[in-house]
């Protein structure tokens, strides 16, 4: 059973910066794709940042540009750093892990197993 803890998550003015990190329990960490989600109050959880097992990303348009993916295999944890940051990228983050083969895309579907959430927030 994978177990995902994320951390990081805080309080800081625009344009400030964090960054976040999910360890993973687990064997073939280095196998899955993971990604970063994030869900506001009142809103759909949505698909933020994803990273390939080969290490090609994608972003979504409103991050591209300020947050950057990576991931550690030999650690077993996924990253998020996190620029320039807005009032609008106040969410819950999650990390994320497909445990199974196929297209990996930034759809909640395409997800096996989720962290708990570290809150960031983001004031103007």
């Amino acid at each position: 059973q994978v177990q995902l803890v994320e951390s990081g998550g805080g309080s800081v003015q625009a344009g400030g910066s964090l960054r976040l990190s999910c360890a993973a329990t687990g064997d073939s960490f280095s196998l899955y794709c993971m990604a970063w989600f994030r869900q506001a109050p009142g809103k759909e959880r949505e698909g933020v940042a994803l990273i390939h097992n080969v290490g090609s990303t994608a972003y979504a348009d409103s991050v591209k540009g300020r947050f950057t993916i990576s991931r550690d295999n030999r650690k077993n944890t996924l990253y998020l750093e996190m620029n320039s940051l807005k009032p609008e990228d106040t969410a819950m983050y999650y990390c994320a892990q497909r445990r199974r083969g196929g297209y990996c895309d930034t759809s909640v579907g395409s997800f096996d197993s989720w962290g708990q959430g570290t809150q960031v927030t983001v004031s103007s």
